[in-house]
């Protein structure tokens, strides 16, 4: 019988947004795994419990949905202009794969918490009491966040009364701002247009915004799916046709946007681009049971992340969406009603959310100067995580 030790590393099991994920800070890290790489990988899908062939993650801290299979690994920042690097690694529950071709929106908010608490923002930065401003480098997609942390007595301050569709309890607010998001030198639209047709063979010919601002984004419209906009998990998730039919329009959207070459890679790329779909504002019923009013929302939107529809918005998406929701003409924009737009409430499947963002045409080109939203945080525990020392 084999007898492998397990080893120990230090751990923090968060929560940021609607998302759950372990982090780490780089050196706390074996040796091997502080650089990019198989060890890394290894390490990081044995710890949340990948790959798992039935798909429930129970020998590890994966919770087998997009939402709580995630990573985070921070060190202080070398650069003067930000406190905190951040990298974040999407781990594949049945797939040995961990993607690290974008980032986690929802987790960004816990991303300053974490960083206050565990000693990587300087002292003099944190106010005994009022808030800390913690600049993030995304090191994923190379962009800053900046991130406004509440401070009561010296500590991060957690508890509050924001409440987050999408998430049970209430905490503190903490608002996130995405800066000059947009992916690569102020290329929105990687296709030059506001919308595209894309054809996908064997599925049709679609309208579509292909926009690359928080997270590359294709976004459809509901209708030309024979969707409403108002669908919940189980009316996706339980139809493996309707699944497969969306992989296939992102994996065709991923090449037209020129994430990949062709849609064979697109296996290989899962966290990115995401799928979206848009409808005009409509009175439903959220996942919680609670009513949604079309008078309180501007649209409905509904995204898959990892091939399955997300039980709420991933932030990154949210970018995305506030982003084309500012710029007229886009399908985003003219599923709100059109017209100029600086921030919209959208309905997602376990409520609303409301997200703003600045875009401005200069020299022919559209700029995001930054997106915003509030989100929440919370350490679920802290101490160590254990995995077999021949795991990496």
């Amino acid at each position: 019988m084999s007898q492998v030790p397990q080893i120990r590393i230090p751990a923090t099991y968060m929560r940021g947004g609607t998302s759950k994920g372990v982090f780490f800070r780089l050196d706390d890290l074996p040796e091997a795994a502080r650089v990019p790489g198989e060890a890394r990988d290894r390490l990081l899908m044995r710890v949340i419990g990948s790959p798992d062939p039935y798909q429930k993650q129970i020998d590890g801290m994966g919770g087998a949905t997009s939402s709580t299979s995630k990573t985070v690994i921070l060190s202080r920042s070398e650069s003067p202009d930000h406190d905190v690097d951040y990298l974040f690694g999407q781990v594949a529950i049945d797939k040995a794969f961990v993607d690290w071709s974008g980032n986690c929106g929802n987790l960004s908010a816990a991303v300053g918490p974490f960083a206050i608490s565990n000693g990587l923002v300087d002292p003099s930065r944190i106010p005994h009491n009022g808030e800390a401003e913690v600049r993030i480098w995304q090191a994923n997609i190379g962009k800053t966040i900046v991130s406004r942390v509440p401070i009561t007595d010296g500590q991060v301050q957690e508890t509050g009364d924001f409440e987050l569709d999408g998430v049970t309890f209430p905490a503190a607010e903490v608002p996130v701002a995405f800066k000059d998001p947009a992916d690569g030198e102020g290329a929105i639209f990687p296709t030059g247009n506001l919308v595209d047709d894309l054809e996908v063979p064997g599925v049709g010919t679609f309208k579509a915004t292909l926009i690359n601002a928080g997270i590359p984004t294709v976004f459809l419209n509901a209708a030309e799916l024979g969707y409403s906009g108002t669908e919940l998990q189980e009316a996706i998730n339980g139809d493996a046709e309707a699944l497969a039919r969306f992989e296939t329009i992102r994996a065709h959207g991923a090449v037209k946007m020129g994430l990949i070459k062709d849609v064979t890679e697109a296996a290989g790329r899962q966290h990115t681009p995401k799928v979206a779909f848009v409808a005009p504002p409509t009175s439903y019923t959220a996942s919680s049971g609670k009513r949604v009013e079309a008078g309180e929302i501007d649209l409905l939107v509904r995204a898959l992340s990892m091939g399955k529809l997300h039980h709420a918005m991933m932030g990154t998406a949210a970018v995305a969406i506030a982003s084309a929701a500012a710029i007229e003409g886009t399908l985003v924009n003219l599923a709100a009603g059109g017209g100029k737009r600086n921030a919209v409430t959208f309905g997602h499947p376990s409520g609303s959310l409301r997200v703003g963002a600045e875009a401005s045409l200069v020299e022919g080109r559209w700029v995001i100067d930054e997106a915003v939203m509030s989100r929440s945080a919370r350490v679920l525990m802290e101490g160590f995580v254990r995995i077999p020392g021949d795991s990496f």
